[in-house]
């Protein structure tokens, strides 16, 4: 069996997760990394995606997770998402909602920065809806 390690996920909603993982998968900013026992500090900022959690117990979970950043250090695993939810308990016609709005967002974009910004939340939104 693989060591475990604490493992929280807060929101500003309230704390989604807090136990014992055995393996956590991060969409971080720079891309995607595994934490598992004992990691090296590491901290980095989220990207809209997946999470992928395996809990001591074998239960896994799949959460959304937009914005914040993850803690990694040999004491556990810490995430603060600005927005955090079960894959299962997410309105896919409101994740339908949001890529129509990103794209009309590039459309009315007045400035270069403006367009990329939407164009990033766009491609992000759309990469989420793909892993679902």
């Amino acid at each position: 069996m693989a060591d475990a390690f604490p493992f929280e996920l807060v929101s500003p909603e309230k704390q989604l997760v807090s136990g014992e993982a055995t393996q956590v998968v991060v969409p971080g900013a720079e891309g995607q990394f595994t934490v598992l026992a004992n990691h090296a500090p590491f901290l980095s900022t989220l990207k809209p995606g997946i999470l992928e959690v395996t809990m001591a117990d074998g239960g896994t979970d799949r959460i959304f997770v937009r914005g914040g950043f993850a803690d990694a250090n040999p004491g556990g695993l810490t995430l603060l998402a600005e927005e955090a939810q079960r894959v299962e308990d997410m309105d896919m016609g409101a994740l339908d909602q949001s890529i129509q709005d990103a794209r009309e967002d590039v459309t009315d974009a007045k400035d270069d920065s403006a367009k990329t910004a939407a164009e990033t939340k766009l491609a992000q939104l759309e990469e989420v809806k793909a892993a679902l």
